[in-house]
């Protein structure tokens, strides 16, 4: 038997996108929850590469988890837990159905990201040397030999692009026939790239896991770093389809700047929208859904037209937070004043 929790915001999704959302609103004083199922593509990071104060040391699980004990110490809920479906009351609020629990919230951040398309095995192993985020890794591969996998115009111009950063770059079709366009073909021939047609047969590691070579159909064997897989993306928008969001013909979820949807009350953020797929992005994205978000439920100041119906607002009705985020507020507070002065004395 499932139980149901009202909150003011709900998010779904834990990755940089989701916790900065959560994050902000959370601190701007509105009831929040976090719904995370746990993976995606942030937790598979070994390293966590171009974000400013994190060093390369954290993986992507670390970074992830500092971020939802960040939510929890402001007073935001977080649960583990999958949302099978989502839908609208009559009264406006949306509710989100998982397991054991029903959540009906005011407002919805959907930061529910995509799936990459993974190549058929035998493949590196994910962050060993078989890579998704050309932006994030390809300093990794400054004069190595690099490989890029697939057949499309999208593995076309990534091996075009890491001629940038090294001489030594490869496509491998895996036996399958190329799709490039007339015109990314010209393109990709006038480059010194190497099409590899056979198909993959081996993948060879050091002790530690790391690429170190691949061999094929054919019988040779040719040495990598590391590469890139592009066999295209599936959006993860089966929540937002259900809640009548209007999607992009790329299968993105259609937003404005603030992550707002076609949907009132219902906001998209992250790689399930269009743009970078990068962390830094992805949380500049989550915090703006959530001052938008404030802007639409914060209580004071009233309006000029809610003053005259209702009259001036009583000192007795104020602060609008609720009084279980302020006594958090008060704790964390307090408890921040501790450390700050037991540094002082050490």
């Amino acid at each position: 038997m499932s139980s149901e929790s009202a909150y003011e915001v709900a998010v779904v999704g834990g990755g940089p996108a989701g916790l900065s959302a959560a994050l902000y609103t959370t601190r701007l004083g509105h009831d929040t929850v976090l719904i995370d199922r746990g993976g995606g593509r942030a937790a598979m990071m070994a390293d966590t590469h171009n974000v400013v104060g994190v060093t390369e040391d954290i993986s992507g699980m670390e970074y992830l988890q500092t971020g939802i004990e960040q939510i929890k110490s402001y007073g935001g809920d977080h649960k583990r837990a999958f949302v099978s479906d989502a839908t609208q009351h009559e009264s406006g609020a949306f509710e989100l159905e998982m397991d054991t629990d029903t959540i009906r919230a005011e407002q919805v951040v959907l930061a529910t990201g995509f799936s990459d398309g993974r190549p058929d095995p035998p493949a590196p192993r994910t962050a060993r040397g078989l890579h998704y985020c050309l932006h994030c890794d390809a300093y990794m591969f400054v004069d190595a030999p690099v490989y890029v996998m697939g057949t499309g115009n999208s593995a076309a111009h990534v091996a075009m692009i890491m001629l940038n950063f090294t001489s030594d770059v490869d496509i491998l079709l895996n036996g399958d026939e190329p799709t490039f366009d007339e015109d990314t073909e010209r393109q990709l021939r006038a480059h010194p790239v190497d099409i590899v047609e056979p198909e993959v047969t081996g993948v060879e590691n050091d002790d530690e896991g790391w690429l170190e070579a691949m061999t094929f159909a054919d019988g040779t064997r040719r040495e990598y770093r590391g590469g890139f897989a592009m066999y295209g993306s599936e959006y993860n928008t089966e929540l937002a389809e259900a809640l009548g969001c209007e999607l992009n013909d790329d299968g993105t979820i259609a937003v404005d700047d603030h992550g707002r949807t076609s949907v009132d009350g219902i906001y998209a953020v992250g790689d399930v929208t269009p743009g970078h797929n990068q962390v830094p992005v992805a949380v500049g994205e989550g915090a703006k859904a959530g001052l938008a978000i404030h802007y639409e439920l914060r209580t004071y100041p009233k309006s000029l037209d809610e003053i005259e119906q209702s009259g001036a607002v009583d000192a007795s009705d104020v602060p609008g937070m609720s009084a279980d985020l302020r006594a958090r507020a008060r704790e964390h507070e307090s408890n921040v004043s501790v450390e700050t002065e037991q540094a002082a004395d050490d």
